[in-house]
C-alpha cells in the first residue's frame, strides 16, 4: 500500500527541521574544532615552558580560558598528602590561594582517591563529600558554588588536581568534563616535564658545584702539598723558625709568630703589601723591629686560655680579639712533648684549609725542634764524654783532641775548673743551664761524680765565678753556690779542692754566691787533702787534750768550748744554747781550764783555740761528719 501523498505544507515543515538539525550539528562541529584547536595549541605552549612555577600559572590561565568558568585553580599533593593550592586564575580572595585540603576530604580528595573527574553543582550543599571546616570557611569568601575537579595523572599516580569553578549553581556537561580532562592530561605531562627539567637543572647545578668544590679542593691540596714540600725542604736544609714563619706568611697572608717552650718569641713575620708596607692583616699592636733582648719578655698575642686549649686538644683554636683580628694558635707538641706555639693573626676568619695548613706547619715545626734537640743532645753527650775524659788521669788521644777542636774547644787552654752546688735543683737541671754557658766560653760542662762541673779558660777566676753565679741564679731561680779554682797539676785535684771548698762555704753559713777557692785560702787546711797532716798537727797541739778527754769520758768539752766562744763568752746564753744548767757549764769550763791551763782564756790562747775549734768543725763538715755542738 502506498503512503498517502504529503501536502506541500508538510514538506516545507520537514525541510525546515532538517536544515536546523544540520545547522546545529555544523555549529557543534565548529565549536568542537575550535576547542580541540585551542586544546592542542595550549598543550604545545605548555611543552615550551621550563620553570615549574611558570608552567603552573600557565596551566590555570589556559584552563580558565578554555572552560570559560569564573575561576580555576590547581592543587598539588605535598609530602604529607595534603592538597595545597599552587596557582589560581580569576580568584578574588587571597586566602583562597593559600588553601590546603587534608587527605580524603573535599572534592579534591574524591578525585585523588578515585583518579577520575568529579563535579558538583553546589559544593556547599554537597552531602556526598566529606567537608573540611577550614576550607569551608574560604568557600563563601570566594563565592564558590559549582565545582569540577579532574586528576593530574603521571602514569598511574595522581600528583594533584585541576579545578574549574563557577560562582552560580550549574551542572557541567560531558563535553566540558571531557575537554577539561583532556587538558588536564596534557597539563600533567607538561608539569611532570617541568619537574624533571627542574630536577635535571638542580642536579646539574649540584654537579657543577661539586666540580667546583673538587677543583677548589684540588687547588687547596696542591697548595698545601707545595707548602708542605717547601717547609720540609727548609727543615732538611737547616732552616729555622724564621724560615718557616716566612713561608707561612706568603701563603696565609697574616702575621705569623713562633714561640718556644717558655713563651719566648723565636720568630715573628709580617705580611707585606705590594708597595712593601705592612698590609692590613698586621694587627695594630704588633711589634715592629722586635729587638732580640726584648723578644723574650714580649707578652703573648693569644689569650692564655686559648693557648692552653690548643695545648690540651692538639688542634688549632681561633678567637677574635677586641681589635677585630682573628688569632689562631696551634701547639707544637711532637710525641706529646710541648715545644711552643705557632700562631696566625689576620683580619678575616681563617679558612678550614688555612687551619689545616697551620696544623701541618706545627708538625713540621715539631720535626725541626726534635732535630735540633737531637743534635743538641748529641753535642752535649760528646761534650760530657770529653769532660769525663779530661777529668780522668789518662792523657787524651789525638782523635779526642781533634773531636774537641771540631767543637771549638782547645783542651790545652782549659785552665779553670768550676763546681756548682744547688740543693734545690737536680744535677741534670743545673747541667742543662750550665752547658750553653760553657759553649759561649769554648769550654766543656757536664756531670762529674754527681756534681755539675765546667772546664773553661779564664784570666780572672773570681770574675768568672761571680759571672756564672749571676747567670745561673737568674735561670735557676734559687740560691746556688759556684766555686772556681785555677787548675794546677791534676784536674781531679782541682775538682776535689773545689767541691770541698763548697762544703766549707756552706758550713760558714753562705748558700748563694760565686767565689774562687783562693778567696777561702785561710780555710785551706780544712779542705785541701794534701794539707791534712798539717791540720792534724795543729788540732793535736791546740785541742788534742780536749778531744782525747771527750773520747775517753764521752763528755762534750769541745762542743762546750765552741759554744762558749760562739756566744762571746756569755755564760747565760751559752748555757741556754747547750741546754744545761749554769752550774753544769761552770764545771765544764773549770775542767777545760784544768786540761788546757788557766790562761786558755787569754787573748792569744783564746784566738788559737777558737781557730782550732772552727777548723775542727769545718773538717767534720767537709768529711760529712758534722760535730754535735749543742752539748
Amino acid at each position: 500500500m502506498n503512503p498517502p501523498p504529503q501536502s506541500s505544507a508538510e514538506s516545507a515543515t520537514a525541510g525546515t527541521d532538517s536544515d536546523a538539525a544540520e545547522g546545529e550539528l555544523a555549529a557543534y562541529r565548529l565549536r568542537r574544532e575550535r576547542e580541540l584547536n585551542s586544546l592542542y595549541t595550549t598543550a604545545r605552549s605548555l611543552t615550551a615552558l621550563g620553570e615549574v612555577d611558570e608552567v603552573l600559572h600557565s596551566i590555570v590561565r589556559h584552563a580558565h580560558e578554555l572552560i570559560g568558568s569564573d575561576f580555576a585553580y590547581l592543587s598539588l599533593l605535598d609530602a604529607e598528602g595534603y592538597l595545597t593550592v599552587r596557582a589560581s586564575a580569576g580568584t578574588i580572595s587571597s586566602e583562597f590561594s593559600s588553601g590546603r585540603m587534608p587527605p580524603g576530604t573535599g572534592l579534591g580528595g574524591r578525585v585523588i582517591e578515585s583518579g577520575v573527574p568529579f563535579w558538583v553543582s553546589n559544593y556547599r550543599e554537597a552531602q556526598v563529600l566529606p567537608h573540611d571546616p577550614a576550607f569551608d570557611l574560604l568557600v563563601p569568601r570566594e563565592g564558590l558554588m559549582a565545582l569540577l575537579g579532574v586528576p593530574l595523572m603521571v602514569g598511574d599516580r595522581a600528583i594533584g588536581a585541576l579545578f574549574a569553578a563557577d560562582r552560580t549553581e550549574r551542572p557541567f556537561e560531558k563535553d566540558e568534563v571531557a575537554l577539561f580532562s583532556a587538558f588536564a592530561g596534557h597539563a600533567a605531562v607538561a608539569l611532570n616535564n617541568a619537574r624533571l627539567y627542574e630536577e635535571s637543572r638542580v642536579s646539574l647545578r649540584r654537579l657543577e658545584d661539586a666540580y667546583r668544590t673538587i677543583e677548589d679542593q684540588v687547588t687547596t691540596m696542591e697548595r698545601a702539598a707545595a707548602v708542605h714540600e717547601a717547609l720540609t725542604h727548609a727543615v732538611l736544609t737547616g732552616g729555622g723558625p724564621g724560615d718557616i714563619a716566612q713561608l707561612l706568611v706568603e701563603h696565609l697572608r697574616g702575621t705569623v709568630t713562633v714561640r718556644g717552650r717558655d713563651d719566648e718569641v723565636l720568630a715573628i713575620r709580617f705580611p707585606r703589601g705590594r708597595d712593601g708596607d705592612a698590609d692590613r692583616n698586621v694587627p695594630p699592636d704588633a711589634p715592629r723591629n722586635l729587638p732580640r733582648d726584648t723578644a723574650r719578655d714580649m707578652p703573648s698575642d693569644v689569650p692564655r686560655d686559648v693557648c692552653e686549649e690548643a695545648r690540651d686538644t692538639g688542634r688549632c683554636v681561633s678567637t677574635q680579639g677586641a681589635d677585630g683580628y682573628f688569632r689562631s694558635v696551634v701547639a707544637v707538641r711532637p710525641g706529646g712533648n710541648h715545644f711552643g706555639f705557632l700562631s696566625l693573626a689576620c683580619r678575616a676568619a681563617p679558612e678550614p684549609a688555612d687551619v689545616r695548613m697551620l696544623e701541618r706547619s706545627a708538625q713540621i715545626m715539631g720535626l725541626l725542634f726534635l732535630m735540633r734537640d737531637a743534635h743538641a743532645e748529641a753535642e752535649e753527650r760528646v761534650r760530657g764524654e770529653l769532660l769525663m775524659e779530661l777529668m780522668s788521669r789518662s792523657p787524651l788521644h789525638p782523635a779526642q783532641r781533634d773531636r774537641a777542636l771540631a767543637r771549638g774547644v782547645d783542651v790545652d787552654h782549659l785552665d779553670v775548673l768550676v763546681v756548682v752546688d744547688c740543693p734545690e735543683r737536680t744535677a741534670s737541671e743545673v747541667v742543662r743551664q750550665l752547658k750553653p754557658l760553657s759553649t759561649e766560653r769554648s769550654g766543656l760542662a757536664g756531670e762529674y761524680l754527681g756534681r755539675p762541673t765546667m772546664l773553661l779558660h779564664a784570666d780572672d777566676v773570681e770574675d768568672v765565678a761571680r759571672t756564672l753565679h749571676r747567670r745561673l741564679r737568674r735561670t735557676l731561680g734559687v740560691p746556688v753556690l759556684v766555686v772556681a779554682d785555677r787548675i794546677a797539676g791534676e784536674r781531679s785535684r782541682a775538682f776535689t779542692l773545689a767541691q770541698r771548698c763548697v762544703r766549707v762555704i756552706r758550713s760558714l753559713g753562705e748558700n748563694d754566691r760565686g767565689a774562687s777557692a783562693q778567696q777561702y785560702g785561710m780555710y785551706a787546711l780544712a779542705f785541701d787533702p794534701e794539707r791534712s797532716g798539717d791540720l792534724d798537727r795543729f788540732l793535736t797541739d791546740s785541742i788534742g787534750t780536749l778531744l782525747e778527754y771527750d773520747r775517753r769520758r764521752s763528755t762534750d768539752l769541745v762542743a762546750t768550748a765552741s759554744a762558749y766562744f760562739a756566744h762571746s763568752r756569755n755564760l747565760s746564753r751559752t748555757a741556754r744554747a747547750l741546754h744545761v744548767h749554769l752550774n753544769t757549764l761552770l764545771k765544764r769550763l773549770d775542767r777545760i781550764g784544768s786540761l788546757l791551763g788557766e790562761d786558755w782564756r787569754s787573748p792569744d790562747s783564746a784566738l788559737r783555740l777558737q781557730l782550732a775549734l772552727r777548723l775542727h768543725e769545718l773538717r767534720a763538715a767537709v768529711d760529712g761528719n758534722s760535730p754535735d755542738t749543742s752539748g
